[in-house]
């Protein structure tokens, strides 16, 4: 037999780790990665925010307004010949125009989300312009005495009455704060509006023509279910009509 020699088989060299290299990630592990919030959903959170802003200031300061316009605004007292009679004024004898802003506000605030685009601008548009007009009519209205003079005419019966010790409650400037807060609703839905969703379209006719309704044919007589139910009928189902 002849002699065989022995080569030596060269071996794989160990891997010198780089020791400011990163360490291997494991096989088929997936890379470790932060998820990072989109942009849209930051987008629908701040659209959902102003939204509710929107509603909350709107309804708020509408109900202010219809509220404290329907207090005493105005007390004096008006001189007669028997000493002083009191008299008194609430929002609606000294302006009606507050609570009548407040309820266009209302109805802007409600139209708001059953409009588009331009649209939707004009009406947030009249939404901040209510309250705008609400809050400055009840400044007016705070140091105004007309309506305490004619009340004082009125009850005396003297055209030349007037009123002494007149003095002005907190209400006008409450009614001016509510209509503040319909302002800041129309602002709201100015800047934000065309983010805000709107009312569903389910119901609303878009022209597509509806699929008809499938012909009614007339019953085979001689089907099973069409024989019990002319027995049901008292009918005999043999005989020809």
């Amino acid at each position: 037999m002849d002699d065989v020699s022995a080569v030596p088989v060269p071996q794989p060299r160990a891997r010198t780790a780089d020791p400011g290299a990163a360490p291997d990630a494991p096989s088929g592990s997936a890379p470790d990665a932060t998820p990072v919030p989109s942009a849209s959903a930051s987008d629908s959170t701040g659209s959902r925010r102003s939204l509710a802003a929107g509603l909350l200031l709107g309804a708020v300061g509408a109900t202010v307004v219809l509220l404290a316009s329907g207090q005493v605004w105005a007390e004096g007292r008006a001189a007669t010949g028997g000493g002083a009679l009191p008299l008194t004024a609430d929002g609606q004898d000294v302006t009606g125009a507050p609570a009548a802003l407040a309820i266009v506000g209302l109805a802007a605030l409600v139209a708001v989300f059953a409009v588009r685009g331009a649209g939707r601008r004009v009406v947030a548009a009249l939404l901040a312009l209510s309250g705008l007009g609400a809050a400055l009519s009840a400044w007016a209205g705070a140091s105004d005495s007309t309506a305490l003079d004619e009340e004082a005419a009125r009850t005396t019966g003297d055209a030349a009455a007037t009123i002494d010790a007149l003095t002005h409650t907190v209400w006008p400037y409450v009614t001016a704060a509510g209509g503040l807060l319909i302002l800041l609703a129309g602002v709201l839905a100015l800047r934000f509006g065309s983010r805000w969703p709107t009312m569903s379209g389910r119901y609303e006719r878009d022209g597509t023509p509806r699929p008809r309704k499938a012909p009614r044919t007339t019953p085979d007589p001689d089907r099973p279910e069409e024989l019990w139910k002319a027995l049901d009928r008292g009918e005999d189902p043999t005989r020809e009509g």
